[in-house]
């Protein structure tokens, strides 16, 4: 069998149904659909190429329009050439609508000029102001007025990059849109995707070919390689310990105008600023939105939370939803029967339930029925990655999730109640013999990571420089829902660092293996699932706009949020936490030298520092009572 590529599976995950080679056989899309391919003009001039599947049923039917917006190509082109599968799901396909996809302006068919996380222009004051919203809007109007046997009545989805699209057409205000699913979102890409806190995920160094060349005409063809980092290794660790200092990639991107943006806007200046959505979501929020992640998405865990919490301040009156599976990126969008991430197993058929009881219930309410804010659906659907069920809730996070404070003591112990004479524990980090970020070294060669976030962290735990801090066995089933603060006191003999904190579920002894375990090699005993983790520059503690060094052998406040959690660490097993501070090469490593830009530091910047935390630090995490969720079984 060849073996498929990690830009592959990239661009099926972002591109769903479309990714995929048009079927020998008739497809279902193919012997039910029919297929028109347009160019749609927008305000400036500017003409998109979109392909239209209208079901063949139209003799007194009229459907409603779902459509997905897509720099990664609306592919198979060509009027008689169809994808195996339309839609978000086979469900949807089959219930029918009128599925439209659209290569954004600037890529592959379409004219213009691409840009990466299209800044939003909120005040539009000539057809010349033109971004997402406005293109989504004049899409939207063509389709309505242009398209034969349409109700009226449009849906917008999509994932990772379709689902900036979609969260960003939210804000099209165009009265035909009426229910919006942004999917895996990117909200803002100085803390989605390639960084996270300001720190640069090194990981995503092999990405560049495809956001950072512009294409010189409408194509069907890829106008970028992504071959342009010729590595001859499979070891992406070592390849990238031995690049060097992130300023050696110039050789390679010299000319890639992306990379060239990264590299000189190093903090969170205008040039990021002005490429965030959650600013822009005021209380005039008009389509029903619902907002999906996956638990396990190491590309885009932070955008749905965001954009869901931020909706839900700001647009009150807004029928405003969120889903959280056990997923990795977009992962609920293909069955896999057996759903596991990485080591661990979850359930079977945890897409198809998803697709069929949570995502086409939506789209059908919104689009097919009246309309109203009783759905059926509750304001929060998330999956316990602990009890491995389905809850749901009313609001998220939850009003009855109480506050607890877990210190970290310097015995090593993970305790509720700080020491009376907090002492402190060292290590020494080397950013030349940096910690891995995963043990499987065949996803560090790829588009992007994936299994390390519920993969098992002994490897890291056993090392010098990872502090390990945990909780006695426990007694009773614990439940950590919601929000996750760490509150750091550290000092470095350095005068800069990146901090790390990893929240991570440790298994009894006797645990079983299930029946799925993808990797023989490992055991479920005394494994060490992580759960959450964060970086967090210490140069930007205090400002993401103005860095500052740290004095060095001073004590200092490092306070930055994990993102959301609902997991059951359940009776037998303990809380654990690792605090380190390199985390390669998914982050890039610090030069634990202040310098002005890190892009652009020299070999010579990167040093060796002792690191201390106090044990006033502690971890502020939500526990929910056992009483306070619903159980949704599939």
């Amino acid at each position: 069998m060849k073996r498929l590529t990690p830009l592959f599976w990239l661009f099926t995950l972002c591109w769903g149904p479309l990714a995929a080679q048009t079927p020998a056989a008739p497809s279902y899309a193919q012997e039910h659909y029919t297929k028109k391919e347009v160019y749609i003009p927008m305000r400036d001039g500017v003409k998109l190429f979109t392909a239209i599947y209208t079901p063949k049923d139209v003799a007194g039917k009229k459907y409603p329009i779902m459509m997905q917006r897509t720099c990664y190509s609306v592919a198979p082109y060509g009027p008689g050439k169809y994808p195996a599968r339309l839609g978000p799901s086979e469900t949807m396909m089959k219930e029918g609508y009128i599925f439209v996809y659209q290569d954004v302006r600037g890529r592959w068919k379409s004219e213009g000029t691409w840009t990466n996380m299209t800044p939003v222009i909120d005040k539009k004051k000539s057809k010349k102001d033109v971004d997402e919203g406005s293109d989504t809007f004049d899409t939207i109007d063509w389709l309505v007025k242009k398209v034969a046997s349409n109700n009226g009545r449009v849906g917008q989805w999509g994932i990772s990059y379709p689902g900036f699209y979609t969260a960003a057409g939210i804000l099209s205000d165009h009265p035909a849109l009426k229910a919006s699913s942004p999917q895996a979102p990117i909200s803002d890409f100085f803390f989605d995707d390639f960084h996270h806190n300001g720190a640069f995920l090194e990981s995503y160094i092999f990405t560049y070919p495809v956001f950072g060349v512009q294409k010189q005409d409408t194509t069907s063809k890829a106008w970028y390689s992504a071959q342009n980092i010729k590595a001859n290794t499979k070891d992406g660790y070592q390849f990238l310990l031995d690049l060097g200092p992130l300023k050696n990639a110039d050789k390679y991107y010299a000319n890639n105008f992306f990379w060239q943006e990264t590299v000189n806007h190093p903090s969170y200046d205008e040039f990021w600023q002005k490429r965030g959505l959650p600013e822009h979501y005021t209380s005039g929020v008009k389509p029903a939105v619902m907002t999906v992640g996956g638990w396990f998405d190491a590309e885009d865990l932070r955008g749905p939370l965001t954009i869901y919490k931020t909706i839900e301040k700001k647009s009150p009156g807004t029928y405003n939803t969120i889903v959280m599976g056990p997923f990795g990126h977009g992962r609920w969008s293909r069955e896999t029967g057996h759903t596991l991430h990485s080591n661990v197993y979850f359930g079977d058929s945890i897409a198809t339930f998803y697709q069929r009881n949570i995502e086409a219930k939506f789209f059908a309410h919104f689009l097919k029925g009246n309309g109203d804010k009783n759905s059926g659906l509750p304001e929060a659907y998330m999956f316990d990655t602990g009890r491995k069920q389905w809850e749901t809730f009313p609001k998220w996070p939850a009003t009855e999730a109480t506050h607890l404070k877990f210190y970290l003591s310097a015995d090593g112990k993970l305790d509720k109640q700080p020491a009376a004479t907090p002492g402190t524990k060292s290590f020494i980090s080397d950013p030349l013999k940096p910690v891995p970020y995963t043990e499987d070294l065949t996803t560090t060669m790829g588009f992007t990571p994936h299994n390390y976030m519920s993969e098992d962290q002994r490897f890291a735990g056993r090392r010098p420089d990872v502090l390990v801090y945990q909780t006695d066995v426990l007694t009773d089933d614990v439940t950590l829902g919601g929000e996750i603060m760490a509150n750091l006191k550290v000092a470095t003999s350095g005068t800069d660092a990146d901090w790390v904190v990893k929240l991570i579920d440790v298994y009894p002894p006797d645990e079983p293996n299930h029946d799925y375990m993808p990797n023989k090699n490992i055991t479920l005993s005394n494994y060490q699932q992580m759960v959450r983790s964060e970086v967090m520059p210490a140069r930007f503690r205090n400002s993401f706009e103005k860095p500052e060094a740290m004095v060095a052998n001073q004590k200092t406040d490092v306070n930055f949020r994990l993102q959301d959690v609902l997991h059951t660490f359940k009776k037998g097993h303990r809380i654990m936490v690792q605090v380190q501070s390199t985390w390669f090469p998914f982050i890039a490593r610090n030069p634990q030298k202040f310098v002005e830009n890190p892009y652009k530091a020299n070999e010579s910047d990167y040093q060796q520092a002792t690191h201390t935390v106090h044990g006033d630090s502690f971890i502020d995490v939500e526990v929910l009572p056992a009483s306070s969720t619903k159980q949704q079984i599939p």
